[in-house]
């Protein structure tokens, strides 16, 4: 029986695996439903508290082995789709460290 990607699948393929890894901590921290999340969502919008905010960056810091710089994490007006670039950021920056 042939499969046919639904569109959930489609919206995950079209997604970066880290912005799609980051939704997932997110997800799992605010337990919340990862649909629910969008680039342009803010992590105060999504109903996360600054100490909560703070445990999702420890376990993204964590996951992805990198440290975010505080002017990347503005929970208050900072999107999450801004906190995966400043992700993808830092993966690149410890890439070129090699």
């Amino acid at each position: 029986m042939p499969h046919h990607p639904g569109a959930m699948e489609t919206r995950k393929a079209n997604m970066s695996t880290v912005q799609q890894e980051t939704f997932d901590i997110i997800a799992k921290q605010a337990k919340i439903d990862i649909a629910t999340i969008k680039p342009e969502s803010t992590l105060k919008d999504l109903g996360i508290a600054s100490l909560d905010a703070i445990e999702v960056l420890f376990d993204l810091e964590e996951h992805f082995n990198i440290n975010l710089p505080n002017e990347d994490t503005d929970f208050d007006n900072g999107t999450v789709g801004q906190l995966v670039e400043a992700i993808e950021r830092q993966i690149a920056l410890k890439g070129a460290e090699g």
